[in-house]
């Protein structure tokens, strides 16, 4: 298939706010070994995006310049070596970047396929999600049927994810969010209780509880100490994100008098084979959850490409339940 030589992309002109994000005509990407380029019907806004836009955080040197870490779409052109995918077949997958556009480029392990009986609006609300909250309360936390699980940010588009997928583990779930919708949306999607942080003390409600065995954080700064007082002996702590800044101060005698662990990740800088280890479970542990429906996409709203800065400010103003989408095609 001969793909047309530029497309409609939404580019960062230069880091600030939403509206530093402008339309702009870019080449095709081409791929190299082992990728595949994507025709992107649909494409996830996340939180990594808004701060690569703020210009707090760069791309890797080989992935596109331009904004969005996952998509859905279909296939319309493979690269030497690529094995599973053909031209044709409806994937969503997780980008390096690009996603902001028509056509974005991926290694050809970092694709799945569509779920069954699920459209591709829904599908590209997985990748970035599904990857992130697997490795971390999965592959990293060892999150284990019958424990307590706390998650930060419960009704975002990682807390919507980690709620259903711990709970599908066999995991009490707990989470916080911060206003009573947003913790009633929390329990409808299975967590045992939802903290409204702007009223209840989440360490004196787990504490209350025995501790949580494992919390998933994006908020950091002071969270990072009262974390470690909300969780039970022999617990983990997995942080993903700093909302509230990256420094605390905190006396590691409780970490080992407890036996506490505190880790982390970040999901783009990983290698393509460290991606590809992630998706393989992904696929193989999380797919057949969506297809007993122990895990449903929530999608709080979409827009037009052109329209990816009130999408940011929709993000970034957290008032939404649930992921965030860009129309790119029917």
């Amino acid at each position: 298939m001969k793909l047309s030589h530029s497309m409609l992309a939404m580019e960062i002109v230069a880091p600030g706010g939403p509206d530093v994000l402008q339309p702009a005509m870019v080449p095709v990407p081409m791929p190299a070994h082992g990728q595949i380029v994507i025709r992107v019907a649909w494409a996830g806004v996340n939180r990594p995006d808004a701060l690569q836009r703020a210009g707090a955080y760069a791309p890797p040197p080989d992935a596109s310049p331009l904004p969005g870490l996952e998509c859905s779409g279909t296939v319309v052109e493979v690269g030497p070596g690529v094995a599973r995918w053909r031209i044709g077949d409806r994937v969503c997958a997780l980008l390096p970047g690009g996603g902001y556009a028509e056509y974005a480029i991926c290694h050809e392990a970092h694709a799945l396929p569509v779920p069954e009986g699920m459209d591709l609006r829904e599908a590209a609300c997985l990748p970035e999600t599904c990857f992130t909250v697997w490795s971390n309360i999965v592959m990293r936390g060892g999150l284990r049927a019958g424990e307590k699980f706390l998650v930060h940010g419960g009704s975002s588009g990682i807390g919507t994810t980690a709620i259903q997928i711990a709970r599908a583990l066999g995991a009490r779930v707990f989470a916080t969010a911060g206003s009573d919708e947003k913790c009633r949306a929390c329990e409808d999607l299975g967590a045992e209780r939802a903290f409204n942080y702007r009223e209840a003390d989440f360490v004196a409600e787990m504490r209350a509880l025995g501790g949580a065995d494992l919390i998933l954080d994006m908020v950091g700064g002071d969270y990072i100490k009262r974390n470690v007082k909300a969780l039970a002996d022999d617990g983990r702590l997995v942080q993903i994100a700093f909302l509230q800044g990256a420094r605390a101060e905190l006396a590691f005698s409780e970490v080992m008098m407890r036996r506490l662990t505190i880790t982390g990740s970040t999901l783009r800088p990983q290698s393509e084979a460290a991606k590809a280890r992630i998706r393989a479970e992904v696929e193989r542990e999380v797919w057949p959850m969506i297809a007993k429906g122990a895990f449903r996409v929530v999608i709080d709203s979409e827009f037009p490409l052109r329209e990816a800065p009130a999408a940011h400010e929709r993000m970034e103003g957290s008032g939404h339940i649930g992921k965030i989408v860009l129309k790119v095609a029917e």
